[in-house]
């Protein structure tokens, strides 16, 4: 990593995947930093995900694989459902990706989640060195970058947020959004999935704070300068295509084929989640099926949505609606011998979705919204060359702008759905040759690892910037004093413990 093989890298995470507990149902934000942190080192700090009642009084769980040091800590009951469950995943989840109708307030929960993120700074800031890289993911932890100042820490620190920022007005709705986007400026540079989520960012720290806009990239907020970037989170295209080529002569895939017995596979791979648009992808295929009844027993759609987040209603009820749309497609237009609609609600390995997604005739990827949603690429990568499915993605994913040459598809419209897989499923070889080729040049020369140096270096290089206009404003001679093994900040501190002001 040059310049950054200095430094310690400590990603800060609401979760952490352990090493004992790895399985091969791994999430996005495991997928996307893994590979770097097992590539580099560093420390990984987070949840352990164990729930318990004396959790407040435990020291840090201290783990280390190879070259990652984990720490890690538990939450308390309170802490889990009012930190986690109803504020981090009841509101700010719903309403990031534009779902403020069933985003559920209430100050108790706020209490909790600017408890638990006061609780990570305590804990991460006696074990952080001078010199490391500080990396906080997502929105669980919107307040630790300012937690982390108020506490006298200067290190380079950037913040990433992996699902959607939505419009200012939107936004707005959140009782404390305001106070939200003050505690994330505290960060040196804050990056997002795409162009949109920046753009809408930026309008809502103009219009809620008055920060003062200095370049498309650049705000100005107290005194300091924050740099706002676009990174796309990747795969490693070539290393999944191997392992679904792999996976392709596995026992479950080869049960799955025999079960097909010639039938055409269409595929749906998402987390139970209100974002992914799953009655709306399902009410698609009935209208597929409605209007094109030539296709019935010719197909079969495959969704795999293992459950989550279950003890939120909005998760509860969106499970009893599925389960019951998926049952009425069956009862009313499958036949004795043939189920137009298999859902499960349990997970598969990634050994195993990859061997289903190389067999499949089409995928369907169809979220009202999300950040970036790696299934669609991994989908692309898992596809054989010479006979390749054909990828039916939501306009608004974020993968979208990136894999244009899918067939793009509102997951509002059932019709829209239904014309994409038709239109998927006779799809002449060629066009599906010359559509999986643009799509895996978009992919193939990305990884996890480049997507993360590209963070961590503009992350250097804003941090750089920022402390030399400090040293000349201080008028020192000659730059910078070094501090440890990377550069350093000047010697006063950036933040006070009272005021979140720059001093």
């Amino acid at each position: 990593m040059g310049e950054i093989a200095m430094r310690r890298m400590v990603v800060v995470s609401n979760r952490v995947s352990l090493p004992e507990k790895k399985t091969e149902q791994a999430g996005g934000l495991a997928t996307a930093v893994a590979p770097l942190l097992q590539a580099e080192g560093g420390l990984w700090f987070g949840w352990s995900g164990k729930v318990h009642e004396e959790a407040e009084d435990q020291p840090l769980g201290l783990t280390q694989a190879g070259r990652v040091r984990y720490a890690t800590f538990d939450l308390s009951p309170a802490e889990f459902e009012g930190y986690y469950n109803n504020y981090a995943n009841g509101v700010l989840w719903p309403l990031l990706h534009g779902m403020p109708e069933i985003m559920k307030f209430a100050r108790a929960d706020l209490a909790l989640f600017e408890a638990v993120n006061a609780r990570f700074a305590d804990l991460l800031e006696p074990v952080l060195a001078p010199d490391d890289l500080i990396w906080v993911h997502d929105y669980h932890l919107f307040l630790l970058p300012r937690e982390l100042r108020e506490r006298g820490v200067e290190n380079p620190l950037g913040f990433f947020l992996h699902i959607p920022f939505p419009a200012p007005d939107l936004f707005a709705l959140l009782p404390n959004g305001a106070d939200l986007i003050e505690a994330v400026l505290a960060a040196d540079l804050i990056g997002f999935q795409t162009e949109a989520d920046l753009l809408n960012f930026a309008a809502a720290a103009e219009t809620m704070l008055g920060v003062r806009r200095r370049e498309p990239t650049r705000l100005v907020w107290s005194g300091r300068e924050v740099t706002l970037g676009v990174f796309p989170a990747e795969i490693d295209a070539r290393a999944f295509a191997e392992r679904a080529a792999a996976a392709a002569a596995s026992a479950p895939v080869e049960r799955m084929r025999r079960a097909l017995a010639g039938q055409n596979l269409i595929l749906g791979v998402d987390r139970l989640d209100p974002s992914k648009g799953l009655l709306q992808r399902l009410a698609g295929y009935r209208r597929f099926l409605e209007t094109s009844p030539s296709w019935g027993r010719r197909v079969t759609f495959l969704q795999i949505t293992p459950l989550s987040r279950e003890k939120v209603a909005s998760y509860q009820a969106l499970r009893r609606e599925l389960l019951t749309a998926a049952g009425q497609i069956n009862a009313e237009l499958g036949d004795p011998d043939w189920t137009p609609l298999r859902l499960l609600t349990r997970g598969e390995s990634r050994s195993t979705l990859a061997g289903f997604m190389r067999l499949a005739q089409v995928g369907l990827v169809t979220p009202l919204r999300d950040g970036m949603n790696l299934v669609a690429k991994e989908f692309v990568a898992a596809q054989d060359p010479d006979d390749p499915g054909v990828l039916v993605l939501s306009r608004f994913a974020g993968a979208a702008r990136q894999l244009d040459a899918a067939l793009l598809v509102n997951p509002t419209d059932p019709d829209s759905i239904a014309e994409a897989i038709g239109r998927a499923l006779t799809m002449e070889r060629r066009e599906r040759q010359r559509r999986w080729r643009v799509l895996w040049d978009s992919l193939v020369d990305r990884t996890p690892e480049e997507w993360g140096r590209d963070f961590l270096r503009t992350l250097e290089r804003v941090t750089a910037r920022r402390t030399e206009a400090e040293a000349r404003r201080a008028g020192l001679q000659g730059g910078l004093s070094p501090l440890g093994k990377g550069f350093a900040l000047p010697s006063g501190a950036l933040y006070s413990r009272s005021s979140n002001a720059v001093n």
